[in-house]
């Protein structure tokens, strides 16, 4: 029997990962990773760190950010506690999807994870107080290879669940340029 479910996305290459919970009276156990049971779904990412926040409030905006060659790395995303809405943009020119967005809902509760691969912005906005975030990436960050999108462009039009008005950003992502005139680092490859 399999611990993990992989289910694609609208877009494929995005992986939502439901770990199969085992409970009883004292609480639960899963697993929340397995080379060999990623590998066989065909997300063969070498992770090499992990990294974790916390948001304090619902409404805080994190992304929408990549980092691209030399150094590109892809993501295994988790909520320890709390809940996010996390949004993926295909950013790989000539990709079918290119410059599309797919979301979905990650939740302490339900211990789904989300596999971004190289090629795609990531962003979160927090539903829920206290929230906490880790993920895991396949490359050490490398500051000089960082990048981002605007999360609320409006050529990306992402159904964010939070108003401009109200959401919470550093200052760093508020000054994210638009999708217009996006040079993009990455080319799409066709997997055999």
């Amino acid at each position: 029997m399999s611990k993990f479910a992989f289910e694609p996305l609208a877009i494929p290459a995005v992986v939502l990962i439901k770990p199969k919970k085992f409970g009883d009276a004292r609480g639960y156990f899963l697993e929340t990773y397995s080379v060999e049971a990623f590998a066989a779904a065909g997300i063969d990412a070498v992770f090499v760190q992990d990294n974790q926040s916390l948001s304090v409030t619902p409404g805080v905006v994190r992304g929408l950010h990549f980092q691209g060659p030399p150094a590109p790395q892809a993501k295994l995303i988790r909520v320890l506690k709390g809940a996010i809405f996390d949004v993926t943009v295909d950013i790989r020119v000539g990709s079918p999807s290119y410059g599309r967005w797919c979301a979905t809902t990650l939740t302490a509760e339900g211990a789904e994870q989300l596999f971004v691969p190289r090629g795609f912005a990531h962003g979160f906005c927090t539903l829920e107080p206290n929230t906490e975030v880790v993920y895991k990436v396949d490359g050490p960050y490398a500051p000089e290879t960082e990048g981002g999108i605007a999360w609320n462009d409006p050529d990306l039009a992402i159904d964010w669940p939070v108003a401009a008005a109200e959401a919470q950003l550093s200052g760093k992502d508020a000054a994210l340029p638009g999708f217009a005139g996006f040079a993009s680092p990455f080319r799409y490859e066709a997997r055999p």
